[in-house]
């Protein structure tokens, strides 16, 4: 059984401590997530266990070897990384990306191989990528970027894969798509995967174990039920959330709460009604709150971070069906809610087909005279899945008056105005 055990590590960026007695096992065909506040050394992690990082203290063995013991070839050979982002500045097609991952297996002077082609084509079969495999890589939207370079990792035939944040900028149906992808390969292959996570109700339902960083330190490592308490998020995280589990799946999922009470002395005399998701909306919806606006949101879907958020605060929203495309009488509704609002706002939220409805609803109640905000915090070419559909619509709602802002602290100074006129 193929075993990876980090043993006391630390490290350090010149003389700043990033990691502090980092100790655990992981066995083969398990998936461990790894969690923790931002600068609490996740990254850091996955950078030492590939050898990309040398720890100062400790070491990471793979079946009782110490990797910084091996060749680079051999580590390549074992070790697979997907990044959270990765820049191609030549235009490479989709399975010279894939076959990049054979190089371990290459002589130096070498070509690849039928072998190293049938295998990377398997691996992209594996992913259901092999029909993008002439497209370049700079076409590719989002998902099928990271199905790509999964499909690479793969092609190194790895015992370990590492991926940081595999879900970023990714709508819901890409994050399950490469989460059940994922899961299965793990199963099949009986690889070791450590993927890192911001989204607790994704690890929750994918990881057998988690490891939650704190200050470069393990604050809990264990089952997802041992380290997903409410206690040790309020502690790591500064957050008081609720631990529930799917009537019907009876998967844990988490609902994260505000530390702070909605003012509700002040007067709630103006309506604001947002679009968001996945957790792009849930500190926003507090925050009004707090400075005494009445809140509105929709369409989310049931289980989605910022409708249990929306639920939690009391906030009427129109729900969705679990991972399920927007209806037509739920748009409906939702048009309702904006109609009744003195603005609308949309976050930087991901678009897939499955909410697109989500961005009409917005352009209509613009064009009845709606103010519109538009947060855009991170470009829409980095969270479109709709085949450029989405871009085209908020795009649209700029050349109609919508109001685009980078922030939400530059959101609510422009909200506040609604009150002086």
């Amino acid at each position: 059984m193929v075993t990876l055990k980090i043993s006391g590590v630390d490290c350090y960026y010149g003389s700043i401590k990033a990691l502090e007695n980092i100790t655990f096992t992981v066995r083969e065909g398990e998936i461990v997530g790894i969690l923790g506040p931002n600068g609490s050394g996740k990254t850091t992690l996955l950078r030492t266990i590939s050898r990309t990082l040398k720890p100062k203290v400790g070491a990471v063995f793979l079946d009782d070897v110490n990797v910084y013991d091996m060749s680079v070839k051999d580590v390549a050979k074992n070790i697979a990384v997907v990044p959270q982002e990765t820049t191609f500045t030549f235009d490479f097609s989709s399975l010279d990306v894939v076959l990049m991952g054979r190089h371990p297996y290459i002589d130096r002077f070498g070509r690849e191989s039928r072998e190293d082609l049938a295998i990377a084509k398997k691996a992209m079969e594996l992913t259901n990528t092999l029909s993008l495999a002439h497209r370049p890589m700079n076409e590719l939207s989002g998902g099928e970027k990271q199905l790509v370079l999964i499909a690479r990792a793969l092609a190194q035939e790895p015992k370990v894969l590492l991926l940081d944040e595999p879900t970023t900028h990714l709508d819901i149906n890409h994050q399950i798509q490469i989460m059940d992808l994922l899961s299965e390969i793990c199963r099949v292959r009986a690889l070791i995967v450590l993927a890192v996570f911001h989204d607790f109700n994704l690890a929750a339902r994918y990881c057998d174990s988690a490891i939650l960083l704190n200050r470069g330190r393990i604050y809990s490592v264990g089952s997802i039920d041992a380290v997903l308490n409410t206690e040790n998020i309020r502690k790591v995280f500064r957050i008081n959330a609720v631990i529930k589990r799917h009537p019907i799946t009876n998967q844990l999922y988490v609902i994260p709460l505000s530390t702070l009470k909605p003012n509700i002395k002040q007067a709630r005399d103006i309506t604001i009604h947002i679009i968001c998701g996945g957790g792009t909306g849930a500190l926003l919806m507090e925050k009004l709150l707090e400075q005494g606006y009445f809140v509105t949101a929709g369409v989310l879907n049931a289980l989605d971070t910022d409708h249990d958020v929306a639920c939690s605060l009391g906030i009427p929203v129109v729900s969705e069906a679990p991972f399920s495309p927007i209806t037509e009488e739920n748009y409906r509704a939702n048009l309702k809610l904006m109609n009744k609002a003195n603005a609308v706002v949309v976050t930087s939220v991901p678009f897939g087909y499955g909410n697109l409805l989500n961005l009409k609803a917005a352009m209509e109640a613009l064009e009845k005279g709606i103010p519109t905000f538009v947060i855009d915090k991170v470009p829409i070419k980095q969270r479109d899945f709709t085949k450029g559909e989405a871009e085209k619509l908020l795009l649209e709602l700029k050349r109609k008056g919508a109001v685009f802002v980078e922030s939400e602290g530059e959101l609510l100074n422009l909200v506040g105005m609604l009150r002086k006129n």
